[in-house]
């Protein structure tokens, strides 16, 4: 029966598989839905391999090789766990899997299981007509994206490099989007960024020490009065402008196809090229500066006693080029009264623009849609790409999807009723197949 499913039918089958990631490596278990594309690949002819560093934390990888071996192979990645959903507050079961109204509803239609079953029918599609692709290609289909990667592609890149062999650059998630835009003059930009670069993690977590004693008796320099002069002050910061080369390329290249025209040498001439960008501007918005944010607070255990430590956890972006520069000023505004650590630090991504990589991808999107722009950008949050470039491989944003042609589009990502249009996924699944057998 999966065989015959189409890329969008597939996506929906595996949303049916509650692969809910809740952190610190408590899961639903992305093994079942492991298996299950396993036994798809198997009955198709191929020998996919899985790998688990325990039972319920399972990875699939298969490697299809290339006419030509000598050449640098590429690696195509989605994970297969999702955040967790609520449904009570869904309008359809997140987990149903259902189809309607043109749209995959479920928990992980976008994030990513779109892009999986694309992967998965991209393999179907080769083995039913023959295709050997120009260079290996390897599939992987991996646990534990939505945490750390401590399950997934970080245990798989420490424990099992030999996987990725060869491998010259790697294609995931979160760009190839269609984006239709409105131009100065009325006329719709189809606008389809592919990710180039990420900005890193430092994220922090703060411990403050003070005297316990008694609610009705304050006392000055308490662990929470420590902790949070500390965290305003990290929230508070307002980080410089610090735009690198795929953030310029996005916006500058956005606008122009807009038909505006941008200065970028001040803070004014930024936002006002930002806004002028529409939706595409909302992640262009957080990627010209670092951030910090205060995500959680932990301190005391009853109304009348000062406790004698009070923690927090502080979500720290880090733009392209900062990396170092960006530690020093979080101590500096973190201060001598509390100690910190970094929560498993990735430092950011950046990759080539003008190589060869990206212009295979580019052409790919303006075969299937050849009105399209085609601009690089810089994701504001961060993937598995952190992993993979540990070993030296280039690493790039591009999980394609087509407009839909009634206007349908993607909704609800860690959100509510998330979906993705049925078209979208279908049209999405035939670029990344083009894309796979020339590149």
């Amino acid at each position: 029966m999966t065989a015959s499913m189409t890329p969008a039918e597939l996506c929906a089958h595996f949303v049916r598989y509650d692969t809910s990631n809740y952190g610190e490596g408590k899961s639903a278990g992305e093994t079942e839905l492991a298996i299950e594309i396993a036994r798809i690949l198997t009955d198709a002819g191929y020998s996919p391999e899985m790998y688990a560093p325990e039972p319920s934390r399972t990875s699939v990888i298969l490697r299809v090789p290339g006419r030509d071996r000598s050449k640098p192979g590429v690696l195509v990645h989605g994970h297969t766990d999702v955040v967790p959903a609520e449904p009570e507050q869904w309008s359809v079961p997140p987990f149903e899997g259902r189809i309607a109204d043109g749209y995959v509803y479920g928990r992980g239609s976008v994030d990513m299981k779109d892009m999986v079953a694309m992967m998965v029918a991209t393999a179907l599609e080769w083995a039913a007509d023959g295709t050997v692709p120009e260079r290996d290609v390897v599939f992987l289909w991996v646990a534990d994206e939505e945490d750390r990667g401590d399950w997934g592609a970080g245990w798989l890149v420490q424990e099992h490099p030999e996987l990725f062999a060869g491998i010259g650059a790697a294609f995931g998630e979160s760009g190839g989007h269609t984006t239709p835009l409105t131009a100065v003059d009325g006329s719709t930009v189809t606008l389809v960024p592919i990710a180039v670069a990420e900005r890193g993690t430092l994220h922090m977590r703060l411990r403050a020490e003070g005297i316990s004693g008694h609610g009705s008796r304050p006392a000055p320099g308490s662990a929470i009065s420590k902790l949070i002069a500390a965290a305003q002050r990290l929230n508070e910061h307002q980080w410089p402008l610090q735009i690198g080369e795929a953030v310029r390329a996005y916006i500058t290249e956005t606008n122009s196809a807009l038909g505006y025209e941008v200065d970028l040498t001040d803070d004014a001439g930024v936002a006002k090229a930002i806004d002028q960008m529409g939706e595409a501007g909302l992640v262009a918005g957080v990627t010209v500066r670092c951030s910090s944010t205060t995500t959680v607070l932990n301190a005391g255990y009853k109304v009348n006693v000062i406790p004698g430590v009070a923690e927090a956890e502080v979500d720290v972006r880090c733009v392209p080029g900062t990396f170092e520069s960006t530690q020093a000023v979080l101590a500096e505004l973190v201060g001598s009264e509390v100690s910190y650590t970094f929560i498993d630090p990735g430092e950011p991504t950046e990759f080539s623009q003008h190589s060869p990589w990206f212009a295979a991808m580019r052409a790919a999107v303006l075969r299937s849609q050849p009105n399209s722009v085609v601009v690089p950008y810089c994701m504001g949050g961060g993937t598995d790409a952190k992993s993979f470039a540990k070993l030296g491989i280039e690493c790039f944003g591009f999980a394609p999807l087509t407009i839909d042609p009634e206007g349908r589009r993607t909704a609800g990502v860690h959100g509510v009723d998330e979906r993705v249009p049925v078209a979208s996924v279908n049209g999405g699944q035939r670029i990344l197949s083009d894309f796979l057998r020339a590149v």
